[in-house]
């Protein structure tokens, strides 16, 4: 696994990156904590100049919050500049890597705006009625487009903030600590009232039964709930609704390994058909997240 990470960052960096967006950060994350083993000069200062891109290039929105650029449609140097809008992937795909890279480098700015973007994020798509979050907020239009909860949006706060938290390695104010984690629990208890019975899946749409079950999303929900079942954020009384996902994922992997039933790529939506009518297909992100689920499910 070693050799083969190595020379797929190395080839990746010789044949020329995509364009810096929110999504192509992502694998940075990876890469800065592979190099502690591997120790390349080459592979620390892309990770340096990315987040230092971040600080200083990546477009802001109203109040400084992270601007969801993402990559163009088949063209690997562009960019779709998404202006003024914020969408809850960007806390996994990049505040992870950014606060990784704070913590690891000793720099207290890149932790601090870290911070300042998940709270950002929580502020405008958080639901207070349901402890659920939208897919997005447009600060030109200063509303959450479609209003609608989206599956692997919402899990990618669910896994990925106890992500987050255990990077401080307990160093984190204890206020912001519990904020976050009262955040998380609110969320965790509605998706366990939405889980879909029969299958132990969550639908792509979380509030619409009519809408598809979807792997990819139930697999980072039910590897955050296991998580937070480990590490003692969450009772026992998760564990039937994990076990339920982890059975009904199984259920999904084919005998090749190929992880079904996972939705394609999303764009922002204005209406719930919108959700619905995502094409299913194999995803890596449905293999990656699968594996992450199972892991956690060893673990518990």
């Amino acid at each position: 696994y070693t050799d083969f990470l190595y020379h797929w960052f190395e080839d990746n960096i010789r044949q020329g990156l995509p364009s810096k967006n929110i999504n192509t950060t992502t694998p940075l994350l990876t890469l800065a904590e592979f190099n502690e083993e591997c120790k390349n000069p080459e592979f620390e200062a892309l990770c340096l100049k990315w987040a230092d891109w971040l600080m200083n290039c990546l477009p802001r929105t109203k109040e400084g919050g992270f601007q969801h650029v993402t990559s163009a449609n088949g063209d690997r140097q562009g960019v779709r500049l998404n202006e003024n809008e914020m969408w809850i992937d960007t806390l996994f795909m990049t505040v992870l890597f950014l606060n990784r890279m704070g913590q690891k480098y000793g720099r207290k700015d890149w932790i601090d705006e870290s911070i300042h973007q998940v709270l950002m994020h929580i502020k405008y798509l958080c639901d207070r009625k349901t402890g659920l979050f939208y897919h997005g907020w447009t600060f030109n239009e200063r509303n959450n487009f479609g209003g609608i909860f989206w599956c692997r949006g919402n899990s990618w706060f669910t896994l990925g903030i106890l992500d987050y938290i255990d990077m401080f390695e307990g160093t984190m104010n204890a206020g912001l600590k519990t904020f976050i984690i009262d955040t998380y629990k609110a969320q965790v208890e509605k998706l366990k009232e939405l889980q879909d019975p029969k299958t132990g899946l969550w639908h792509t749409v979380l509030t619409a039964p009519d809408s598809y079950v979807e792997t990819s999303g139930t697999a980072a929900i039910t590897a955050g709930i296991l998580k937070g079942i480990r590490c003692g954020i969450l009772d026992d009384s998760y564990l039937p609704c994990a076990v339920k996902a982890i059975r009904g994922i199984l259920d999904r992997i084919d005998s090749d390994g190929t992880v079904l039933e996972v939705s394609g790529g999303t764009g922002m939506g204005m209406d719930a058909e919108h959700y619905k009518n995502i094409l299913i297909a194999p995803m890596a992100y449905g293999q990656s997240l699968t594996i992450l689920a199972l892991a956690e499910a060893l673990n518990v």
